[in-house]
């Protein structure tokens, strides 16, 4: 029987499986959409047996599209959401409230609080990241102070606190694995990512019982076996990597100095460091690659909350398109968007501003806007928000970025990769497999089982598909970016009470 790894992919808006044979192409995948909740304005929450549900479902889907059977799954590697924050019963294994995403704004005001105390230094220099809701710190302290009995419960050890990844891994291994890997523990701000363990003076600050928190391992590696009543076979999972991380693993960024962007639900742009993390202050956080061994590799990241989800308003909320593969023709209807900008500043703005305040702001419009100029500006916010950040990410650290590599739904746009590459002035690549984050949970885990030997043999089953040059000057770019600063600028603090 074939040997297939199994990459589990549980994003933001949907829960995906995809199946790879050991050549790294893809043998059958299977992905449904879950729901969205916005209890209130800043708000966003998931039901965590909707993101189990869903994923399991699609796990069988894609594996009855190939014939086979469970015992042909060599291993299986999970990548997901990050910071997105469950709690759950460790007896019934019910969650005691709805996740609360990464996307969720409703403690922006504690976050304020810290940064006024000054503790920013503090936390940025323990976990490279700052204070901001993204992160799962401030979500776990908010549950444990609104949901009745849950700090009760948490202190008698009754309760298990995890990330995506964590819930999942349970969930598979029918309780008996409560686990993490070091790439999403880095991203809760409860994780020194010098010492590689979970930090007592923060689990203090935000009043965090360690007995909740899951055991850290590398990303690479045995987690444990998924229970044969769950899967149908006793399968090693030996993968783990929050999707930032995956995809740029995917992407074969496995040089110190190597980047890659993503474009999913957010825009997450990373560049490898090496095996030390970088320090500064200037809007970048730096956070844990992957653990494969003892070699731990970290990466400067840069992120935007609201990327292809933009294109998702477009059709959901506002109706003005039918699907997402629409929007490259009907971008390419008009010159240019008439003057039209959208800052999608739907749930705040990342870096470089991290304003939880900002909110989105369509300006520009004239009554000679249609819908043709407004579809235009979505795509061209996400290249934006990205060349913001690649210009951020070349000051803090000297180094001239040669080329993006690029991966994500939204990265088959190729209006979109034509307009990144005409505003950064170098070239954009795609490669042959746009899953990256699937396919780098999947070769984690290959290197985990003993499929792969190392990073060198993963990065040969990586092909560049398409490289698009850029075609406009300096001075073209300079003025686009000046404008867009300008629209920038009128979305900020817009919620500040």
């Amino acid at each position: 029987m074939p040997n297939y790894l199994m990459a589990l992919d549980q994003g933001t808006t949907s829960s995906r499986c995809i199946l790879f044979d050991e050549k790294g192409a893809i043998v059958a995948s299977a992905a449904h959409e879950f729901p969205q909740y916005f209890p209130r304005e800043g708000w966003v929450e998931h039901d965590p047996m909707e993101i189990w549900s869903s994923q399991i479902g699609v796990a069988s889907e894609a594996l009855l599209k190939t014939g086979a059977t469970w015992r042909s799954v060599r291993a299986i590697g999970i990548t997901n959401q990050r910071e997105t924050t469950i709690v759950w019963d460790k007896k019934t294994g019910a969650p005691l409230c709805r996740a609360i995403v990464w996307q969720c704004r409703r403690t922006a005001a504690r976050c304020e609080e810290l940064r006024a105390a000054g503790l920013s230094g503090m936390i940025r220099e323990k976990t490279g990241l700052l204070p901001d809701p993204y992160f799962s710190a401030t979500k776990l302290e908010w549950i444990f102070q609104n949901v009745p009995g849950a700090l009760e419960k948490a202190k008698r050890g009754e309760v298990c606190f995890g990330t995506v990844d964590s819930w999942l891994l349970w969930k598979l291994t029918g309780g008996r694995v409560h686990a993490t890997d070091v790439s999403n523990a880095s991203r809760t701000m409860l994780f020194n990512i010098h010492t590689l363990s979970w930090d007592d003076e923060l689990l203090d600050l935000f009043g965090i019982p360690r007995e909740i928190l899951p055991t850290v391992l590398p990303s690479s590696g045995l987690f444990g076996y998924a229970a044969p009543d769950v899967l149908g076979a006793g399968i090693p999972i030996t993968g783990i990597a929050g999707d930032q991380q995956a995809a740029l693993f995917g992407e074969g960024c496995h040089t110190p100095g190597s980047l890659k962007n993503t474009y999913g639900t957010g825009g997450f742009l990373l560049m490898n460091t090496g095996t030390a993390p970088v320090e500064q202050d200037e809007g970048l956080v730096s956070t844990v690659a992957w653990q494969i061994g003892d070699l731990v590799n970290y990466a400067l990241e840069g992120s935007v909350f609201v990327c292809g989800s933009a294109v998702q308003w477009l059709r959901d909320q506002l109706g003005i398109v039918k699907t997402a593969a629409e929007t490259e023709k009907l971008a390419r209807k008009v010159e240019d968007t008439g003057g039209v900008y959208l800052v999608p500043a739907f749930t705040g703005l990342g870096a470089p501003y991290w304003d939880p305040t900002a909110r989105g702001t369509l300006i520009g419009i004239t009554r000679a806007t249609n819908r043709n100029h407004i579809v235009r500006a979505t795509l061209e916010s996400m290249a934006y928000q990205t060349a913001e950040m690649i210009a951020l990410m070349e000051r803090v650290t000297g180094k001239k970025i040669a080329e993006l590599r690029v991966d994500g739904g939204a990265s088959a746009n190729r209006f979109l990769l034509e307009f990144q590459a005409d505003l950064l002035g170098i070239p954009v690549v795609r490669p042959s497999c746009i899953e990256s984050t699937a396919f780098g949970a999947a070769a984690l885990a290959g290197i985990g089982v003993g499929l792969y030997a190392s990073e060198n043999e993963v990065a040969s089953l990586i092909t560049e598909e398409t490289r698009i040059d850029a075609r406009q000057n300096d001075a073209w770019r300079e003025e686009k970016m000046r404008a867009w600063k300008r629209a920038v600028e009128r979305s900020l603090a817009w919620a500040e009470k």
